[in-house]
């Protein structure tokens, strides 16, 4: 078919159009990834409001925010043991303005013992960055009779029927840590698996049970009352909020190390320069005087860590955890 001069013309003319249409989208879509972020960023928490995973986000998002030039809100993505948050980030597009408060229950222990979960915890996120590390910490109602770890063996040996232990849940980090402990230790203790740190700390207050394992967070205030007495921690170290408190490692028992961590992850795909400036923008917020202080009044310790620190964590943790969980039996609730 034979086209007139016009015709040939308006073709031409088409196709510049598109050609100049699909430049500006393509110029428009660096423009946007240049100026990130654009919009307010999302900030995903998989724990209901005033958890320790939930004040670490309130404390530092301001911070994040104000060094990334955008807004933070903070959502509460709570239910099926972190699952609905971790899947809902996992899913969510690799833009940058979806961000994951990750604990270590979510990417080390839900993996050791629940099947069928919505999200893989290598496959599906990036970490941008360690935040925190929280001790965990084993504690008696104050009506026990011991003071130290060598003193607790003896009486659990000497009556084992009367010995049990809290934690804040089946499959949680308090009931990893304790296991952990109590092999090490040739013990076997009773658990009794409560729906969070606030029932099970009450419990032993009352001196319902006579032992636990906590976080550092819930410990601190309660310890003011007298009511209960810390025995060791199982961190690496001691920790700056309980200088007194003796680590399992220093009472002979090196392996029994787990720390209620969390870090900031992306959901994977993230481009280069986006994960670069928030990994900057972590590391900047977790330097404030304000913020540091901030965490470490929960008993926080800041403990920022690059992208690939934080990946290696995660690849070290998931053998363990897997591995005690099959020891001991330890399963979801």
């Amino acid at each position: 078919m034979k086209l007139s001069f016009s015709s040939v013309l308006n073709r031409r003319a088409t196709l510049n159009t598109l050609g100049l249409a699909a430049w500006a989208l393509c110029t428009g879509l660096a423009g946007a990834q240049a100026v990130y972020p654009a919009h307010p960023i999302t900030l995903v928490v998989p724990f209901p409001p005033g958890g320790s995973t939930d004040v670490v986000a309130r404390a530092i998002a301001p911070k994040l925010g104000e060094r990334l030039g955008a807004t933070i809100v903070v959502d509460n993505r709570p239910g099926a043991g972190t699952a609905i948050g971790a899947a809902y980030v996992a899913k969510a597009a690799p833009d940058g303005y979806t961000l994951f408060m990750g604990p270590g229950s979510t990417l080390t222990l839900n993996p050791a013992v629940r099947k069928n979960l919505p999200y893989d915890s290598v496959k599906s996120f990036e970490p941008v960055g360690m935040i925190t590390r929280a001790g965990l910490v084993l504690l008696a109602n104050a009506q026990v009779p011991v003071q130290n770890l060598a003193e607790l063996k003896a009486a659990v040996k000497a009556a084992p029927d009367k010995y049990s232990y809290a934690s804040f849940g089946a499959g949680t980090s308090s009931h990893f840590v304790a296991e952990m402990a109590f092999y090490a230790m040739g013990l076997k203790v009773t658990h009794i698996p409560y729906k969070g740190s606030a029932p099970a700390m009450t419990d032993l207050l009352g001196g319902q049970v006579p032992l636990a394992f906590d976080t550092v967070t819930a410990t601190l205030p309660q310890l003011k009352t007298g009511k209960i007495r810390a025995i060791a921690v199982a961190s690496s170290k001691r920790l700056a909020a309980l200088p007194n408190v003796p680590t399992f490692a220093e009472s002979g028992y090196p392996d029994v190390k787990l720390d209620s961590w969390v870090m900031l992850l992306t959901p994977r795909g993230v481009g280069a320069p986006i994960k670069a400036k928030l990994q900057k923008a972590l590391g900047d917020t977790l330097a404030d005087p304000g913020v540091r202080k901030a965490l470490s009044d929960q008993g926080l310790e800041p403990s920022f860590s690059t992208a690939a620190e934080a990946s290696a964590l995660i690849e070290s943790e998931l053998p363990l955890m897997r591995a005690t969980a099959v020891r001991a039996n330890i399963q979801a609730d």
